[in-house]
């Protein structure tokens, strides 16, 4: 983090023309009382939930939770509609530029075509019985070729299919969607709760509840012994990047599986906190300084807002450095700009001030002894 002897000079609609001392940088400076940041990136979000917001009660368990949005999500078209243009209204208020958004279906569409944020869309696939693996593959495709019609002509690769979670993708739905994976970023909700794991290891836990709450025989499916990471990990091969979201319940010797994973086949893993949803649901903290022993790459995400107050990034922020205070302020920002925008393919125009990039321009203020606390506060400057 350079000091208060740089200046950043940008053109009128914001693109870097440099850093450079101030000494250098002639007249007409503007002096700002905060700290300047690239636009934020918003790593996992699920903008078409934005109607639920309020609608379930906190602490009430992922599993209960992942059955009220399967059974309450259905609203009017244009009560769905109303929320997403609201929600989206509140990240660019909130300083992000960016997002790594999942979809189920198409009503986020007509929103991101107005090309307001740089959207990354993860068309998520689920289906634990293998009965309906090619139904469950072929709807998602649908959705998939629908957003990748609707990509601007400019754009890089802005859409993938990916995975739900390791306990609602049966091994047919693994293997159709494995050939999509080539070259993309790919997310994937990875041990929210301890009984992810029990699943898996010995096929107990509450999933198993679950399953029996929606009707579902799950007695084709047999234990691998591992936990659930280490049972799906290497189904990702071929995957440019992936970002494993959530991670709250995860142990070392997962996030050693996931280095030797990604020495193996050269994928880069990122880790998304998702704290505020984590304290919504299951009132849990991920293991940060775990990762940060491991020198993992970090990334921030908000989740939807039917598991969190806001949609924002600061907001996460303050969370992580309430309960994690050690974390330096410019160790964060690498979490909400740079990191984000390499995890989904988006650092050749954002993440940083680099000459060339439009990255956004956000000042943080009113810090608390050099810290993010409950009045610090984010503006866009450009």
């Amino acid at each position: 983090m350079l000091g208060p002897d740089h200046v950043l000079i940008t053109d009128e609609q914001g693109k870097i023309q440099g850093i450079v001392p101030a000494k250098d940088a002639g007249d007409d400076i503007r002096h700002l009382d905060g700290i300047l940041t690239p636009g934020f990136i918003n790593c996992h979000c699920h903008l078409e939930l934005s109607h639920m917001k309020g609608l379930i009660p906190e602490q009430s368990g992922l599993v209960d939770f992942v059955f009220k949005v399967v059974n309450e999500r259905d609203f009017p078209d244009e009560a769905i509609a109303d929320a997403i243009v609201k929600a989206e209204n509140e990240m660019l208020a909130n300083g992000i530029v960016g997002v790594g958004d999942i979809c189920n279906n198409l009503s986020t569409l007509p929103q991101k075509s107005k090309e307001r944020l740089a959207y990354y869309n993860f068309i998520e696939v689920s289906g634990w019985l293998p009965a309906v693996a090619e139904m469950r593959f072929e709807r998602s495709l649908g959705f998939y070729e629908a957003f990748n019609k609707r990509q601007t002509s400019n754009a890089k690769r802005q859409t993938a299919l990916v995975p739900h979670a390791p306990y609602s993708v049966s091994n047919d739905l693994w293997k159709r969607m494995a050939p999509y994976f080539s070259g993309s970023t790919v997310s994937i909700h990875n041990q929210e709760t301890v009984f992810e794991d029990d699943l898996f290891l010995t096929g107990t836990g509450d999933f198993k509840r679950m399953y029996e709450m929606m009707k579902i025989d799950s007695s084709f499916f047999q234990p691998t012994g591992k936990s659930s990471l280490q049972s799906y990990i290497e189904k990702l091969n071929g995957a440019r990047n992936v970002i494993l979201v959530h991670n709250t319940f995860m142990k070392e010797e997962d996030v050693w599986a996931v280095s030797r994973q990604s020495s193996a086949v050269r994928q880069d893993f990122y880790y998304c906190l998702c704290i505020n949803a984590n304290q919504y649901i299951e009132k849990a903290l991920p293991p940060v300084e775990l990762f940060r022993k491991h020198n993992a790459d970090m990334v921030i995400g908000t989740d939807s807002l039917a598991s969190n107050r806001s949609l924002s990034i600061l907001d996460e922020l303050k969370t992580i450095t309430k309960h994690f205070p050690a974390i330096p302020i410019p160790e964060l920002l690498q979490w909400a700009t740079c990191n984000g925008a390499k995890a989904l393919q988006m650092d050749d125009h954002l993440g940083s001030f680099e000459k060339g990039k439009t990255p956004g321009v956000l000042i943080l203020e009113a810090l608390e002894n050099g810290k993010m606390g409950e009045s610090c506060s984010v503006r866009r400057m450009m």
